[in-house]
């Protein structure tokens, strides 16, 4: 196998352009490899949202957690500067951009993403984090792709 064909194994999709979903792309990467206390996730929120950064900040960081606790096993996630996404990481943010529209849907895959039967908690805390997004004007947009 050639160098370019693991690396599209390992990181299939590109990140999206929408500006949201880079910033939550961002966001699961800090905290993921810094933990879920990262000054510089904790600097891009408050660049992005101003003096309401509190609450999408606090609800990534409790959808973190709350994935770290149920997964059965792990979820691959690329360093902060890679410009493609692992497959984890691309349905996690299609999970986000559907789950305030079509949350059904959202659940089931996200419960496929962390091996369970039942993710409704993690679901609804994915609600509540698509929702502070929208109503801070960034909303999780759906890829072109999927």
């Amino acid at each position: 196998m050639s160098a370019t064909n693991t690396l599209s194994a390992a990181l299939p999709a590109l990140q999206p352009d929408d500006p949201a979903a880079r910033l939550v792309l961002f966001g699961i990467r800090q905290m993921g490899a810094h933990g879920l206390n990262d000054a510089c996730a904790a600097h891009a929120f408050v660049t992005a949202f101003g003096r309401g950064f509190q609450r999408p900040l606090v609800l990534l960081r409790a959808l973190m957690a709350e994935m770290s606790a149920v997964a059965a096993g792990p979820i691959q996630i690329a360093p902060w500067c890679c410009a493609r996404m692992t497959g984890s990481e691309a349905i996690l943010l299609d999970i986000l951009a559907r789950v305030r529209t079509n949350p059904g849907s959202a659940g089931m895959l996200l419960a496929d993403l962390l091996g369970v039967r039942d993710a409704t908690g993690v679901a609804l805390t994915a609600h509540a984090l698509a929702n502070a997004f929208a109503d801070l004007a960034l909303p999780l947009e759906g890829r072109e792709d999927s």
